[in-house]
Protein backbone atom coordinates (compact mmCIF):
# COMPACT_ATOMS: atom_id res chain seq x y z
CA UNK A 1 0.00 0.00 0.00
CA UNK A 2 0.88 3.69 -0.69
CA UNK A 3 -0.65 6.98 -0.08
CA UNK A 4 -0.43 10.12 -2.58
CA UNK A 5 0.21 12.65 0.59
CA UNK A 6 -0.44 15.47 -1.74
CA UNK A 7 -2.82 15.82 -4.46
CA UNK A 8 -5.29 18.52 -6.07
CA UNK A 9 -8.28 15.91 -7.29
CA UNK A 10 -10.64 19.33 -7.16
CA UNK A 11 -8.68 21.08 -10.15
CA UNK A 12 -10.17 21.12 -13.53
CA UNK A 13 -6.87 18.99 -15.20
CA UNK A 14 -9.32 15.63 -13.95
CA UNK A 15 -12.71 16.86 -14.88
CA UNK A 16 -12.75 15.81 -18.60
CA UNK A 17 -11.79 12.05 -17.06
CA UNK A 18 -13.71 11.82 -14.50
CA UNK A 19 -12.70 11.85 -10.67
CA UNK A 20 -13.71 7.63 -10.73
CA UNK A 21 -11.51 6.47 -13.27
CA UNK A 22 -8.65 8.61 -11.61
CA UNK A 23 -9.20 7.06 -8.48
CA UNK A 24 -10.01 3.73 -10.28
CA UNK A 25 -6.18 3.54 -11.67
CA UNK A 26 -4.57 4.74 -8.26
CA UNK A 27 -6.40 1.87 -5.98
CA UNK A 28 -5.54 -0.70 -8.84
CA UNK A 29 -1.95 0.53 -8.94
CA UNK A 30 -1.72 -0.02 -5.21
CA UNK A 31 -2.73 3.43 -3.59
CA UNK A 32 -4.63 3.12 -0.53
CA UNK A 33 -5.04 6.50 0.46
CA UNK A 34 -5.01 9.68 -0.72
CA UNK A 35 -4.91 13.50 0.51
CA UNK A 36 -6.58 16.09 -1.42
CA UNK A 37 -5.31 19.64 -0.72
CA UNK A 38 -7.10 22.82 -0.50
CA UNK A 39 -5.45 25.94 -2.08
CA UNK A 40 -7.95 28.32 -1.57
CA UNK A 41 -10.26 28.57 1.45
CA UNK A 42 -13.39 29.88 -0.70
CA UNK A 43 -13.05 26.53 -2.59
CA UNK A 44 -13.02 24.37 0.55
CA UNK A 45 -16.93 23.20 -0.35
CA UNK A 46 -15.82 21.66 -3.32
CA UNK A 47 -12.18 19.76 -1.70
CA UNK A 48 -14.30 18.36 1.02
CA UNK A 49 -17.25 16.84 -0.91
CA UNK A 50 -14.49 14.81 -2.76
CA UNK A 51 -13.37 13.57 0.57
CA UNK A 52 -16.61 12.41 1.66
CA UNK A 53 -17.04 10.65 -1.78
CA UNK A 54 -14.53 8.08 -0.88
CA UNK A 55 -13.68 6.75 2.70
CA UNK A 56 -9.91 6.98 1.91
CA UNK A 57 -9.40 9.96 0.91
CA UNK A 58 -8.81 13.11 3.38
CA UNK A 59 -8.62 16.66 2.73
CA UNK A 60 -7.04 19.33 3.95
CA UNK A 61 -8.12 23.34 3.90
CA UNK A 62 -5.87 26.66 3.75
CA UNK A 63 -4.80 29.04 1.15
CA UNK A 64 -1.76 28.48 -1.36
CA UNK A 65 0.95 31.41 -0.76
CA UNK A 66 -0.30 32.49 -4.51
CA UNK A 67 -3.56 33.31 -3.82
CA UNK A 68 -2.91 34.93 -0.08
CA UNK A 69 -3.68 38.76 -1.27
CA UNK A 70 -7.23 37.08 -2.88
CA UNK A 71 -10.50 38.34 -2.33
CA UNK A 72 -11.64 35.87 -0.60
CA UNK A 73 -8.40 34.78 0.89
CA UNK A 74 -6.37 37.93 2.35
CA UNK A 75 -8.69 38.69 5.29
CA UNK A 76 -8.62 34.78 6.24
CA UNK A 77 -9.29 34.52 10.10
CA UNK A 78 -8.03 31.89 12.25
CA UNK A 79 -11.20 30.76 13.73
CA UNK A 80 -12.61 30.37 10.28
CA UNK A 81 -9.74 27.72 9.72
CA UNK A 82 -10.57 26.29 12.96
CA UNK A 83 -13.59 25.65 12.33
CA UNK A 84 -13.41 24.21 9.03
CA UNK A 85 -11.00 22.11 10.36
CA UNK A 86 -14.11 20.16 13.02
CA UNK A 87 -15.11 17.97 10.29
CA UNK A 88 -13.56 14.83 10.11
CA UNK A 89 -12.31 14.46 6.73
CA UNK A 90 -10.23 17.77 7.12
CA UNK A 91 -6.66 15.82 8.61
CA UNK A 92 -4.34 18.85 7.81
CA UNK A 93 -4.09 22.86 7.38
CA UNK A 94 -2.79 24.14 4.27
CA UNK A 95 -1.23 24.20 1.69
CA UNK A 96 -0.17 27.53 3.09
CA UNK A 97 3.74 29.25 3.29
CA UNK A 98 5.87 31.31 0.90
CA UNK A 99 6.47 31.69 -2.75
CA UNK A 100 8.99 34.20 -4.12
CA UNK A 101 9.61 32.85 -7.26
CA UNK A 102 6.04 33.79 -8.69
CA UNK A 103 5.68 36.41 -5.94
CA UNK A 104 1.30 36.29 -7.51
CA UNK A 105 0.37 37.55 -3.96
CA UNK A 106 3.47 40.25 -2.12
CA UNK A 107 5.12 38.99 0.52
CA UNK A 108 4.24 40.84 3.32
CA UNK A 109 0.41 39.65 2.70
CA UNK A 110 1.84 36.00 2.05
CA UNK A 111 3.55 36.11 5.78
CA UNK A 112 0.88 37.19 7.30
CA UNK A 113 -1.41 34.72 5.84
CA UNK A 114 0.97 31.71 6.55
CA UNK A 115 1.31 33.38 10.41
CA UNK A 116 -2.66 32.72 10.83
CA UNK A 117 -2.49 28.62 9.07
CA UNK A 118 0.02 28.63 11.59
CA UNK A 119 -1.35 29.57 14.46
CA UNK A 120 -4.69 26.92 13.40
CA UNK A 121 -2.59 24.56 13.34
CA UNK A 122 -1.24 25.57 16.45
CA UNK A 123 -4.62 25.55 18.39
CA UNK A 124 -6.38 22.46 16.59
CA UNK A 125 -2.92 20.11 16.65
CA UNK A 126 -2.98 19.11 13.13
CA UNK A 127 -0.48 19.00 10.64
CA UNK A 128 0.47 21.94 8.27
CA UNK A 129 1.55 21.53 5.06
CA UNK A 130 4.00 24.03 4.06
CA UNK A 131 4.84 25.41 -0.05
CA UNK A 132 8.07 26.96 -0.19
CA UNK A 133 9.34 28.47 -3.36
CA UNK A 134 12.76 30.79 -3.34
CA UNK A 135 11.59 31.79 -0.24
CA UNK A 136 14.06 29.47 2.52
CA UNK A 137 15.18 31.97 5.19
CA UNK A 138 11.72 33.76 5.62
CA UNK A 139 9.52 30.17 5.66
CA UNK A 140 11.83 28.99 8.36
CA UNK A 141 11.72 32.77 10.34
CA UNK A 142 7.77 32.71 10.29
CA UNK A 143 7.47 28.56 10.56
CA UNK A 144 9.62 29.48 14.36
CA UNK A 145 8.25 32.94 15.29
CA UNK A 146 4.35 31.87 14.83
CA UNK A 147 4.92 28.45 15.52
CA UNK A 148 7.37 28.53 18.35
CA UNK A 149 8.06 25.21 18.00
CA UNK A 150 4.96 23.82 18.73
CA UNK A 151 3.20 22.81 15.32
CA UNK A 152 4.24 19.53 12.83
CA UNK A 153 3.48 19.16 9.52
CA UNK A 154 5.24 18.50 6.14
CA UNK A 155 7.29 20.52 3.81
CA UNK A 156 5.33 19.04 0.57
CA UNK A 157 7.34 18.72 -2.91
CA UNK A 158 10.75 19.39 -1.46
CA UNK A 159 12.77 21.04 -3.79
CA UNK A 160 15.22 22.50 -1.47
CA UNK A 161 18.52 21.65 -0.27
CA UNK A 162 20.17 20.32 3.01
CA UNK A 163 20.21 23.31 4.65
CA UNK A 164 16.27 23.73 4.93
CA UNK A 165 16.22 20.15 4.75
CA UNK A 166 17.85 20.03 8.17
CA UNK A 167 16.22 23.06 9.57
CA UNK A 168 12.38 21.18 9.01
CA UNK A 169 13.60 18.40 10.73
CA UNK A 170 15.03 19.89 13.19
CA UNK A 171 11.42 21.63 13.84
CA UNK A 172 9.65 18.25 13.53
CA UNK A 173 8.70 18.43 10.06
CA UNK A 174 8.52 15.50 7.70
CA UNK A 175 9.73 15.88 4.17
CA UNK A 176 7.79 15.08 0.96
CA UNK A 177 9.13 13.97 -1.65
CA UNK A 178 7.71 14.67 -5.58
CA UNK A 179 8.36 13.42 -9.13
CA UNK A 180 11.27 15.83 -9.37
CA UNK A 181 13.07 13.16 -7.50
CA UNK A 182 12.93 11.32 -11.04
CA UNK A 183 13.72 14.15 -13.20
CA UNK A 184 17.92 13.69 -14.92
CA UNK A 185 19.20 17.47 -13.75
CA UNK A 186 17.91 16.46 -9.89
CA UNK A 187 20.69 15.05 -8.24
CA UNK A 188 21.10 17.57 -5.79
CA UNK A 189 17.88 16.92 -4.75
CA UNK A 190 18.25 12.61 -5.19
CA UNK A 191 21.63 13.64 -2.52
CA UNK A 192 18.32 15.33 -0.05
CA UNK A 193 16.53 11.79 -0.37
CA UNK A 194 19.84 9.98 0.54
CA UNK A 195 19.82 12.30 3.32
CA UNK A 196 16.83 12.63 4.99
CA UNK A 197 15.54 9.29 7.76
CA UNK A 198 13.19 6.85 6.23
CA UNK A 199 10.94 7.83 9.10
CA UNK A 200 10.52 11.37 7.90
CA UNK A 201 10.10 10.66 4.41
CA UNK A 202 6.27 10.90 2.58
CA UNK A 203 6.16 10.59 -0.92
CA UNK A 204 3.08 12.61 -3.11
CA UNK A 205 2.16 13.73 -6.40
CA UNK A 206 1.47 17.12 -6.26
CA UNK A 207 -0.97 15.95 -9.32
CA UNK A 208 -2.26 17.52 -11.95
CA UNK A 209 1.79 19.01 -12.12
CA UNK A 210 5.28 17.33 -12.34
CA UNK A 211 4.68 13.67 -13.52
CA UNK A 212 7.40 11.78 -12.91
CA UNK A 213 9.12 9.64 -15.47
CA UNK A 214 8.35 7.56 -17.48
CA UNK A 215 4.99 10.41 -17.73
CA UNK A 216 7.15 13.30 -17.91
CA UNK A 217 5.44 15.73 -19.29
CA UNK A 218 1.73 14.47 -19.16
CA UNK A 219 -0.49 15.40 -17.04
CA UNK A 220 0.21 13.63 -13.36
CA UNK A 221 -2.26 11.52 -11.24
CA UNK A 222 -2.23 9.42 -8.02
CA UNK A 223 -1.39 6.06 -9.30
CA UNK A 224 1.98 7.51 -10.78
CA UNK A 225 3.35 7.97 -7.13
CA UNK A 226 5.03 4.22 -7.46
CA UNK A 227 7.38 5.85 -9.75
CA UNK A 228 8.02 8.57 -6.89
CA UNK A 229 8.31 5.73 -4.02
CA UNK A 230 10.48 3.12 -6.06
CA UNK A 231 13.07 6.28 -6.83
CA UNK A 232 12.95 6.71 -2.86
CA UNK A 233 13.95 3.00 -3.01
CA UNK A 234 16.45 2.71 -5.02
CA UNK A 235 18.24 6.08 -3.74
CA UNK A 236 17.87 4.23 -0.05
CA UNK A 237 18.85 1.09 -1.09
CA UNK A 238 15.51 -0.58 0.09
CA UNK A 239 13.16 -2.90 -1.44
CA UNK A 240 9.36 -1.01 -2.79
CA UNK A 241 7.71 -2.79 -0.25
CA UNK A 242 9.92 -1.46 2.37
CA UNK A 243 9.43 2.07 1.29
CA UNK A 244 5.91 1.70 0.31
CA UNK A 245 5.21 0.44 4.25
CA UNK A 246 7.33 2.99 5.83
CA UNK A 247 5.94 6.17 4.29
CA UNK A 248 2.69 5.01 4.74
CA UNK A 249 3.08 4.22 8.70
CA UNK A 250 4.87 8.10 8.50
CA UNK A 251 1.34 9.06 7.26
CA UNK A 252 -0.82 8.18 9.09
CA UNK A 253 1.18 8.47 12.34
CA UNK A 254 1.94 12.50 11.13
CA UNK A 255 -1.89 12.79 9.51
CA UNK A 256 -3.69 10.80 12.31
CA UNK A 257 -6.88 12.14 11.88
CA UNK A 258 -6.90 10.20 9.08
CA UNK A 259 -8.33 6.31 9.06
CA UNK A 260 -6.45 3.59 7.30
CA UNK A 261 -8.77 1.40 5.31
Amino acid sequence: MLVDSHCHLDYPDFAAEGLAEIVNRAKSAGIGHMLTICTEISKFPQVLAIAKAYPFINCTVGTHPHHAADAGEINVKKSEIVAFTKDPKVAGIGETGLDYYYKHSPPEEQQRVFATHIEAAGETGLPLIIHTRDADDDTIKVMREAGQGKVRGVMHCFSGGRKLADESLALGFHISFSGIITFKKAEELRDVVKHVPMDRILVETDSPYLAPVPHRGKRNEPAFVVHTAQMVADLKGLTAETVANQTTENFFKLFDKAKRQ
